[in-house]
């Protein structure tokens, strides 16, 4: 845990107590603050009031006159201005109270407080922050990965794994590694990694930032601060392409901009990085440096993992890491559980466990990173069906159809073959021995395109059974 010091001996108000709540006020304690906690939900307040914290009602104006809080700080579920603010937000705002989150108290101790950590022989800590619509947390699991297997001192956190107040306080070396969702830059009172990273842009959670622009300037907020040694822009949409241009200080070679592509060739003037004939191509000073085969990275398929590639070797040159052991790194990345993950082989066909594709664009990827797929599709079906697939099933040999949207989804894919199978285990049984008299190699991917919630507690646990079977029908075959 990282003890928040710069609040010592005042009241802070705390709402919402969940990962990252809880996670804030333990720091703040720690730190010498008092937390005066709050939540709706009355578990979450139990399990809050059995550590100790001082529960207060905070829609009620008493306790703030009787609290003179130095802060209120936000989980990152809770509107703070779309597409309604919160009744203790506005409260905070007439007391004239800062509204902040964890991830500005994090930065707030990383600009400030840690600085004077600093000697020759103990430098000040690095911080990569990864934000974007698609990818964070592969990228930020990527570049952790790598960082750590050319023995780096690392701590992965933020939107993935634990709250950023939960990892461990800079020590010697240590590289801290965040995914940061828009939630989280659109509030943070600071913001200011070494290295930030915006992979792409695409239509998401407009109720929540007031529409388009709002989304993207919650992303933006990210670059906006000072002391960014380097800034890795993904510039395949245009609001990537505007923010590197934004961002861009001069013509020569030393400004803070890296562009980053999987749809063009970037062999202008500047630092890049571009996904070229199934490579990465790092250039520089007008001439190729350096270039790693995407065939050397069996867990990331598919032009969306190859940006999170693009986009991760970038960061690690940037910290200073050869191309060999950037190589090593993306050769040994096993990929994150429930995305696209490689279970396991039967003789000439692979097994794929993609439950995180909760959604049809999710699912979308998948589809387009494999050729001849027996797909196992459906659960708790979503507005708009399979509508946002169109023509992205050609890889398709068959699907076999699961839980409650098995008969609209067979309605959806017309004359695509497929089949209902109503059970995980009875599509997994069906997929092979369909593929196994199938002469070309072939994938049986979980890709379902829906929720989990007819049939299983989470994706997790939906990823996690579909795991368990494969790997008992591999074990089963070795015997």
């Amino acid at each position: 845990m990282i003890p928040v010091t710069q609040y010592n001996g005042h009241a802070v108000a705390v709402l919402g107590l969940g990962r990252s709540g809880l996670s804030a006020a333990r720091a703040l304690k720690a730190g010498g603050a008092t937390p005066v906690c709050w939540d709706d939900n009355e578990d979450s307040l139990s399990a809050a009031e059995a550590e100790g914290f001082l529960i207060a009602n905070l829609h009620s104006k008493t306790t703030w006159r009787e609290h003179e809080f130095a802060a209120l700080i936000l989980s990152p579920g809770i509107p703070h201005l779309y597409p309604e603010p919160n009744p203790i937000v506005k409260l905070a705002w007439g007391h004239g109270v800062p509204v902040d989150n964890d991830v500005g108290l994090f930065f707030s101790l990383f600009t400030g407080h840690w600085n004077s950590l600093e000697t020759e022989d103990e430098p000040w800590p690095e911080c990569v922050a990864v934000t974007g619509s698609n990818g964070k947390s592969t990228t930020t699991a990527l570049v952790a990965h790598i960082l750590q297997a050319a023995g780096k001192n690392v701590e992965m956190g933020g939107n993935i794994g634990r709250g950023v107040l939960d990892l461990e306080p800079p020590s010697k070396g240590v590289i801290y590694v965040l995914e940061l969702s828009s939630y989280q830059t659109e509030l943070a009172r600071t913001l200011s990694p070494s290295i930030a990273v915006f992979l792409n842009f695409s239509p998401d959670h407009f109720d929540r930032h007031g529409g388009r622009g709002g989304y993207f300037a919650a992303k933006k907020r990210l670059f906006e601060k000072s002391g960014i040694d380097r800034m890795i822009i993904g510039i395949d949409e245009p609001e990537g392409c505007f923010l590197a241009n934004q961002l861009r200080q001069d013509a020569d070679e030393g400004h803070p901009v890296t562009a980053m592509s999987v749809t063009k060739s970037l062999r202008g003037r500047g630092w890049s990085f571009f996904a070229q004939e199934d490579q990465i191509i790092e250039w520089a000073g007008g001439k190729e440096l350096a270039r790693i085969k995407f065939a050397d990275m069996p867990a990331l398929k598919g032009l969306h993992n190859q940006q999170n590639a693009c986009a991760a070797f970038a960061v690690c040159k940037s910290l200073g890491l050869t191309t060999d052991e950037i190589s090593t790194g993306l050769k040994t990345f096993s990929g994150l559980k429930h995305r696209m993950e490689y279970v396991g082989r039967l003789g000439t066909i692979s097994f794929v466990n993609d439950s995180k594709a909760t959604n049809v664009e999710s699912a979308a990827k998948a589809l387009g990173a494999y050729q001849n797929i027996y797909w196992i599709a459906g659960g708790q079906g979503k507005e708009g069906g399979l509508d946002g697939l169109k023509g992205d099933i050609s890889n398709v040999k068959k699907a076999y159809l699961i839980g409650q949207s098995a008969f609209e989804f067979s309605r959806l894919l017309g004359d695509t073959p497929h089949e209902i199978a109503q059970t995980l285990e009875c599509a997994i049984t069906l997929a092979l021995q369909d593929a196994d008299a199938d002469e070309q190699a072939s994938v049986i991917l979980l890709a379902p395109a829906c929720a989990s919630f007819d049939q299983f507690p989470s994706f997790e646990h939906r990823g996690d059974t579909f795991c368990d079977q494969v790997l008992a029908l591999i074990n089963k075959d070795m015997r």
